[in-house]
């Protein structure tokens, strides 16, 4: 057997002590690096929820559906119910472990994530009501279907006007349809347009064409012989163009497609990046521990 100096036997010994409370009898890692290997796994799901939620967040904003604007809604909040979980079981163990600097990092995410939870359940909760797209399919459908009824119901009604009278009821019945298609072009503008005054200036001209259309319809009907057919579907048509169009406007008031857009174009970017910045912070001063504790 060799024998070693009697002067190095202190030294072996030290590193001998410094193994075992290092890694202990089983050789396993020491407790500070499970807790840092924790923190940095933690951390890095922490930033990845949080961009999944962010995506599908934009993505409930930008869907053309109810059905998908209630999906993208729902699986960004799963996304933000992990992160709190993460976050709320990554702080103690910072905590422990004395991290001051990394600390901070995640007391920065959480003051930007509050302001982010807040302003993401603003825009979801607007973007599933899709009042806009609801607006714009009454305009393109059942308020089209109308217009063309009373468009139809009208051109057969001067061919049963006396002869001295056509001419006036052509141009009345002319009139009235184009009252009513005016009254359509204007819809397109009033669904997208934000500002509430122009909507209100809109509202005022398609309530003046309105009165246009119906009292065409009232001098026509005065030329026209008693009980005639296609002044009643006229009439008719034109009472259900008000009704769905009032319910079109209302749809439009509530503007829920375009306010969503705009707070997720101008509000939340800032606080995506705030957020994301922290969380990108604090995966590299935990790698940095990380690189520390192994060398």
């Amino acid at each position: 057997m060799l024998a070693l100096p009697w002067r190095k036997l202190p030294v072996l010994g030290g590193l001998l002590a410094a193994v075992t409370l290092g890694f202990g009898c089983s050789g396993a890692p020491p407790p500070y690096l499970i807790q840092l290997d924790q923190s940095r796994s933690l951390a890095t799901d922490l930033r990845i929820q949080f961009t999944k939620a962010s995506d599908a967040s934009d993505r409930a904003v930008m869907a053309d559906t109810d059905e998908a604007s209630a999906a993208f809604a729902h699986e960004a909040e799963q996304a933000l119910q992990v992160v709190e979980h993460d976050q709320a079981a990554l702080a103690p163990l910072l905590r422990v472990a004395g991290r001051r600097p990394e600390i901070q990092l995640l007391e920065g995410f959480q003051k930007h994530f509050a302001e982010y939870r807040t302003l993401d359940r603003r825009i979801l909760a607007l973007a599933v009501e899709n009042t806009n797209l609801k607006a714009q399919r009454l305009s393109f459908g059942p308020v089209k279907q109308v217009a063309d009824s009373f468009r139809d119901s009208l051109a057969a009604v001067p061919a049963a006007v006396p002869l001295k009278d056509r001419c006036r009821a052509q141009a009345l019945a002319a009139k009235a349809t184009v009252a009513v298609r005016e009254i359509q072009v204007l819809q397109a503008p009033h669904i997208a347009e934000a500002d509430d005054a122009a909507m209100t200036h809109m509202e005022k001209e398609m309530a003046d064409l309105y009165t246009q259309a119906g009292d065409a319809v009232k001098d026509l009907t005065a030329l026209a012989p008693p009980k005639s057919p296609g002044l009643t579907v006229a009439a008719s048509a034109l009472d259900q163009f008000k009704v769905l169009s009032d319910q079109l406007v209302a749809l439009s008031r509530r503007n829920t497609n375009v306010l969503s857009l705009e707070l997720s174009l101008r509000e939340k970017p800032p606080l995506t990046s705030a957020c994301d910045g922290n969380l990108r912070a604090l995966q590299e001063a935990l790698e940095a521990e990380g690189s520390k504790a192994t060398r």
